[in-house]
Protein backbone atom coordinates (compact mmCIF):
# COMPACT_ATOMS: atom_id res chain seq x y z
CA UNK A 1 0.00 0.00 0.00
CA UNK A 2 0.87 3.29 -1.14
CA UNK A 3 -0.73 6.20 1.00
CA UNK A 4 -0.78 9.37 -0.97
CA UNK A 5 -3.00 12.83 0.04
CA UNK A 6 -4.13 11.95 -3.40
CA UNK A 7 -7.18 10.09 -4.94
CA UNK A 8 -6.06 8.12 -8.44
CA UNK A 9 -8.75 6.69 -10.72
CA UNK A 10 -8.12 3.87 -13.31
CA UNK A 11 -6.64 5.02 -16.94
CA UNK A 12 -4.86 7.42 -15.44
CA UNK A 13 -1.26 8.92 -15.29
CA UNK A 14 0.17 9.41 -12.09
CA UNK A 15 3.93 9.84 -11.49
CA UNK A 16 5.56 9.92 -8.11
CA UNK A 17 8.95 10.49 -7.06
CA UNK A 18 9.82 7.95 -4.04
CA UNK A 19 12.17 8.83 -1.63
CA UNK A 20 11.25 7.61 1.70
CA UNK A 21 13.30 4.34 2.72
CA UNK A 22 10.46 1.95 3.32
CA UNK A 23 8.67 3.02 -0.51
CA UNK A 24 11.89 2.87 -2.17
CA UNK A 25 11.57 -0.75 -0.22
CA UNK A 26 8.43 -1.25 -1.90
CA UNK A 27 9.75 -0.29 -5.46
CA UNK A 28 12.53 -2.21 -4.96
CA UNK A 29 10.37 -5.43 -4.46
CA UNK A 30 8.36 -4.57 -7.13
CA UNK A 31 11.27 -4.29 -9.93
CA UNK A 32 12.66 -7.99 -8.43
CA UNK A 33 8.96 -9.35 -9.78
CA UNK A 34 9.21 -11.48 -12.85
CA UNK A 35 8.71 -9.39 -16.22
CA UNK A 36 5.59 -11.65 -16.89
CA UNK A 37 4.07 -10.31 -13.44
CA UNK A 38 2.69 -6.91 -13.18
CA UNK A 39 4.28 -3.58 -11.22
CA UNK A 40 1.69 -2.99 -9.06
CA UNK A 41 1.07 -1.31 -5.65
CA UNK A 42 -2.05 -0.05 -4.36
CA UNK A 43 -2.27 3.85 -3.85
CA UNK A 44 -5.02 4.70 -1.49
CA UNK A 45 -5.84 8.39 0.00
CA UNK A 46 -5.16 9.32 3.29
CA UNK A 47 -7.61 10.62 5.88
CA UNK A 48 -6.35 12.70 8.70
CA UNK A 49 -6.89 12.65 12.05
CA UNK A 50 -6.54 11.10 15.21
CA UNK A 51 -9.95 9.19 15.86
CA UNK A 52 -11.76 9.04 12.29
CA UNK A 53 -15.25 7.02 11.95
CA UNK A 54 -17.54 6.38 8.77
CA UNK A 55 -18.53 8.98 6.53
CA UNK A 56 -22.68 8.90 6.12
CA UNK A 57 -24.90 9.92 3.32
CA UNK A 58 -27.39 11.90 3.55
CA UNK A 59 -29.85 9.32 3.95
CA UNK A 60 -27.16 8.22 6.69
CA UNK A 61 -26.09 5.37 4.32
CA UNK A 62 -22.36 4.54 4.17
CA UNK A 63 -20.66 5.71 1.02
CA UNK A 64 -17.34 5.37 2.22
CA UNK A 65 -15.39 4.19 5.26
CA UNK A 66 -11.86 4.67 7.15
CA UNK A 67 -9.43 2.15 8.09
CA UNK A 68 -7.00 3.06 11.32
CA UNK A 69 -3.16 2.80 10.20
CA UNK A 70 -1.77 4.34 13.40
CA UNK A 71 -2.52 7.23 15.72
CA UNK A 72 -2.13 9.61 13.44
CA UNK A 73 -2.89 8.62 10.02
CA UNK A 74 -5.92 6.97 8.52
CA UNK A 75 -7.00 5.38 5.02
CA UNK A 76 -9.76 5.53 2.91
CA UNK A 77 -11.88 2.09 2.29
CA UNK A 78 -11.45 2.14 -1.58
CA UNK A 79 -8.10 3.04 -3.45
CA UNK A 80 -6.75 1.78 -6.99
CA UNK A 81 -4.00 0.17 -8.42
CA UNK A 82 -0.85 1.57 -9.64
CA UNK A 83 1.06 -0.12 -12.48
CA UNK A 84 4.60 1.18 -12.99
CA UNK A 85 5.09 1.35 -16.43
CA UNK A 86 8.81 3.54 -16.00
CA UNK A 87 11.08 3.31 -13.35
CA UNK A 88 14.13 5.38 -13.08
CA UNK A 89 16.46 4.78 -10.35
CA UNK A 90 18.27 7.72 -9.06
CA UNK A 91 22.13 7.89 -7.97
CA UNK A 92 21.09 8.43 -4.27
CA UNK A 93 18.43 5.43 -4.05
CA UNK A 94 16.07 7.55 -5.18
CA UNK A 95 13.22 6.37 -7.56
CA UNK A 96 11.16 8.27 -10.69
CA UNK A 97 7.60 6.37 -11.38
CA UNK A 98 5.09 6.35 -13.88
CA UNK A 99 1.98 4.82 -13.12
CA UNK A 100 -1.21 4.17 -14.55
CA UNK A 101 -4.72 3.38 -12.56
CA UNK A 102 -5.54 0.32 -12.93
CA UNK A 103 -8.50 -1.53 -11.36
CA UNK A 104 -10.40 -0.08 -7.65
CA UNK A 105 -10.14 -2.04 -4.68
CA UNK A 106 -11.47 -2.29 -1.14
CA UNK A 107 -9.23 -2.35 1.66
CA UNK A 108 -10.37 -4.68 4.03
CA UNK A 109 -7.50 -4.51 6.14
CA UNK A 110 -4.20 -4.08 6.93
CA UNK A 111 -1.68 -6.54 7.29
CA UNK A 112 0.95 -7.29 10.02
CA UNK A 113 4.33 -8.42 8.88
CA UNK A 114 8.24 -7.55 8.64
CA UNK A 115 7.69 -5.68 5.58
CA UNK A 116 8.58 -1.45 6.30
CA UNK A 117 5.71 -0.64 4.55
CA UNK A 118 1.69 -0.88 4.40
CA UNK A 119 0.11 -4.04 3.85
CA UNK A 120 -3.17 -5.16 3.34
CA UNK A 121 -6.09 -7.13 2.70
CA UNK A 122 -8.15 -6.48 -0.13
CA UNK A 123 -10.77 -7.21 -2.63
CA UNK A 124 -11.23 -5.82 -6.22
CA UNK A 125 -13.90 -3.99 -6.79
CA UNK A 126 -16.03 -4.75 -10.96
CA UNK A 127 -16.50 -1.62 -12.86
CA UNK A 128 -20.51 -2.23 -13.34
CA UNK A 129 -22.74 0.30 -15.43
CA UNK A 130 -25.65 0.71 -13.39
CA UNK A 131 -28.19 1.97 -15.13
CA UNK A 132 -27.63 0.88 -18.92
CA UNK A 133 -30.49 2.30 -20.17
CA UNK A 134 -29.18 5.77 -19.07
CA UNK A 135 -25.64 5.70 -19.23
CA UNK A 136 -25.29 7.26 -22.55
CA UNK A 137 -27.80 10.22 -21.77
CA UNK A 138 -25.84 10.47 -18.22
CA UNK A 139 -22.57 11.34 -20.60
CA UNK A 140 -23.53 13.11 -22.47
CA UNK A 141 -24.94 15.94 -19.34
CA UNK A 142 -21.79 15.41 -17.42
CA UNK A 143 -20.30 16.36 -20.96
CA UNK A 144 -21.84 19.42 -21.23
CA UNK A 145 -21.44 20.12 -17.40
CA UNK A 146 -17.55 19.40 -17.96
CA UNK A 147 -17.43 21.66 -20.86
CA UNK A 148 -19.43 24.61 -19.28
CA UNK A 149 -17.37 24.65 -16.21
CA UNK A 150 -13.49 24.19 -18.01
CA UNK A 151 -15.57 27.61 -19.57
CA UNK A 152 -15.70 29.26 -16.05
CA UNK A 153 -12.49 27.92 -15.18
CA UNK A 154 -10.55 28.93 -18.56
CA UNK A 155 -9.80 32.64 -19.29
CA UNK A 156 -9.83 31.70 -22.53
CA UNK A 157 -12.96 30.05 -22.93
CA UNK A 158 -12.04 27.20 -25.30
CA UNK A 159 -14.05 24.66 -23.16
CA UNK A 160 -15.56 23.04 -26.33
CA UNK A 161 -12.17 22.27 -27.79
CA UNK A 162 -11.91 19.73 -24.91
CA UNK A 163 -11.18 16.12 -26.67
CA UNK A 164 -13.04 13.80 -24.04
CA UNK A 165 -13.32 9.91 -24.36
CA UNK A 166 -16.88 8.41 -25.79
CA UNK A 167 -16.49 5.59 -23.12
CA UNK A 168 -19.14 6.70 -20.26
CA UNK A 169 -16.74 4.96 -17.35
CA UNK A 170 -13.51 6.35 -18.63
CA UNK A 171 -15.07 9.62 -19.53
CA UNK A 172 -16.34 9.59 -15.33
CA UNK A 173 -12.94 8.46 -13.97
CA UNK A 174 -11.31 11.26 -16.37
CA UNK A 175 -13.75 14.06 -15.36
CA UNK A 176 -13.15 13.22 -11.52
CA UNK A 177 -9.32 13.05 -11.89
CA UNK A 178 -8.84 16.61 -13.69
CA UNK A 179 -12.04 18.81 -12.49
CA UNK A 180 -11.03 20.91 -9.53
CA UNK A 181 -12.94 19.05 -6.84
CA UNK A 182 -11.79 18.48 -3.33
CA UNK A 183 -10.19 15.25 -1.95
CA UNK A 184 -13.36 14.07 -0.31
CA UNK A 185 -15.27 14.68 -3.72
CA UNK A 186 -12.50 12.69 -5.60
CA UNK A 187 -12.96 9.90 -3.03
CA UNK A 188 -16.45 9.79 -3.13
CA UNK A 189 -16.49 9.34 -6.91
CA UNK A 190 -13.87 6.83 -6.75
CA UNK A 191 -16.39 4.48 -4.13
CA UNK A 192 -19.22 5.40 -6.47
CA UNK A 193 -20.80 1.80 -6.68
CA UNK A 194 -21.08 1.94 -10.79
CA UNK A 195 -20.69 4.00 -14.13
CA UNK A 196 -24.13 5.81 -13.70
CA UNK A 197 -24.43 6.56 -10.04
CA UNK A 198 -20.54 8.41 -10.56
CA UNK A 199 -21.99 10.35 -13.78
CA UNK A 200 -25.41 11.23 -11.74
CA UNK A 201 -22.60 12.15 -8.61
CA UNK A 202 -20.19 14.19 -10.83
CA UNK A 203 -23.20 16.46 -13.05
CA UNK A 204 -24.22 17.68 -9.84
CA UNK A 205 -20.31 18.75 -8.09
CA UNK A 206 -19.61 20.31 -11.95
CA UNK A 207 -22.47 22.00 -11.90
CA UNK A 208 -22.25 23.14 -8.71
CA UNK A 209 -18.45 24.28 -9.14
CA UNK A 210 -19.85 26.17 -11.93
CA UNK A 211 -22.18 27.96 -10.47
CA UNK A 212 -20.06 29.31 -7.33
CA UNK A 213 -17.32 30.73 -10.34
CA UNK A 214 -20.41 32.05 -12.11
CA UNK A 215 -20.94 33.71 -9.22
CA UNK A 216 -17.77 35.12 -8.05
CA UNK A 217 -16.98 36.76 -11.75
CA UNK A 218 -20.43 38.09 -11.19
CA UNK A 219 -19.86 40.78 -9.06
CA UNK A 220 -17.71 43.70 -10.29
CA UNK A 221 -15.48 45.22 -7.34
CA UNK A 222 -14.09 48.90 -8.81
CA UNK A 223 -10.35 49.16 -8.52
CA UNK A 224 -10.72 51.96 -5.68
CA UNK A 225 -12.19 49.42 -3.25
CA UNK A 226 -9.67 47.75 -3.16
CA UNK A 227 -6.92 50.14 -2.59
CA UNK A 228 -5.54 50.16 0.71
CA UNK A 229 -5.99 53.21 2.36
CA UNK A 230 -2.36 54.97 3.97
CA UNK A 231 -1.46 54.62 7.37
CA UNK A 232 -1.84 57.50 9.21
CA UNK A 233 1.31 56.76 11.14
Amino acid sequence: MFPLGTVLFPGLVLPLHVFEPRYRTLVQHLAELPASLPREFGVIAIRRGWEVGRVDGEQGETTDASITAGESLSLYEVGCAAEIRQLTELPDGRFDLMTVGRRRFRLLGLARNDAPYLTGEIEWLPEPKGEPDREEELAAGVLAAFQQYLKAVRSDDDGDGEQLPDDPTVLSHLVAATASLTLEDRQSLLAEPDTTSRLKAERAMLRREAALLGQVRAVPVALSDLAVPSSPN
